[in-house]
């Protein structure tokens, strides 16, 4: 598909819905237009189109919410460079594309600098960017086989959290209880020391766009019966 095709899509697949919840962000949107078209469907036509460097570029350069989270879909983690990665996290739309830029399986976690790239974004003094690195760190807590780190490197990350994340701001604060959860899940001694730290924080409250929400209890996802049965407890 090239970038008028795509265009062409979305301009017959538009959700009055949902374009009428994006304007309702007002400045929230940093001026980037919306078809209201969901996630689940960018998803899948992203699947549909595969790795497409080119298309990837064309699309993110519109000023179109929809097009640079399918560019951010469809990109080629071998490809993407750090120059790109730190170039990008400064147009995210305040914030706006962080989750489908860092987390829920991105493509930016693919890349071979991620751990690199986490460790210095959970240190910087960008909010946008301590987002993204926690966003990276719950990927790569999924990380198993060669790719694995050791523990060591997950229980450092678990103190990190319990002694920063009463200073951050929402959007982080979800970010390191993700983080936090998904470490929680990868052996009995991360769980127990991610579960306490999760007790002592308690449930985070947070908002989305359509107003408050129930808060995240991490240690509710870190004491499931089926991760207890996964981890043998």
């Amino acid at each position: 598909m090239t970038l008028t095709d795509v265009l062409a899509l979305f301009e017959s697949e538009q959700d009055d819905r949902g374009i009428k919840n994006w304007d309702a962000l007002g400045a929230k949107t940093a001026g980037l237009k919306s078809y209201g078209i969901g996630l689940t469907r960018l998803r899948k036509l992203g699947k549909q189109i595969g790795r497409n460097r080119e298309l990837a570029q064309a699309l993110w350069k519109t000023d179109i919410y929809d097009a640079k989270v399918l560019s951010l879909l469809i990109d080629d983690p071998v490809l993407i460079t750090r120059e790109q990665a730190e170039k990008q996290v400064e147009q995210l739309a305040g914030g706006m594309l962080t989750h489908v830029f860092a987390s829920c399986d991105a493509t930016l976690a693919k890349t071979s600098f991620v751990r690199e790239l986490a460790d210095s974004w959970v240190q910087s003094a960008d909010p946008v960017r301590r987002d993204c690195g926690y966003g990276l760190l719950y990927e790569i807590s999924k990380f198993t086989g060669k790719k694995a780190l050791d523990e060591d490197y997950f229980h450092n990350y678990i103190l990190w959290i319990s002694e920063q994340i009463g200073s951050e701001a929402e959007p982080v604060r979800m970010s390191m209880g993700t983080a936090l959860m998904g470490i929680g899940k990868r052996s009995p001694a991360l769980n127990q020391a991610a579960l306490k730290v999760a007790r002592d924080i308690g449930p985070i409250e947070f908002t989305s766009s359509s107003g408050a929400c129930e808060p995240f209890d991490v240690a509710k996802h870190l004491t499931s019966d089926w991760l207890r049965k996964k981890l043998g407890g």
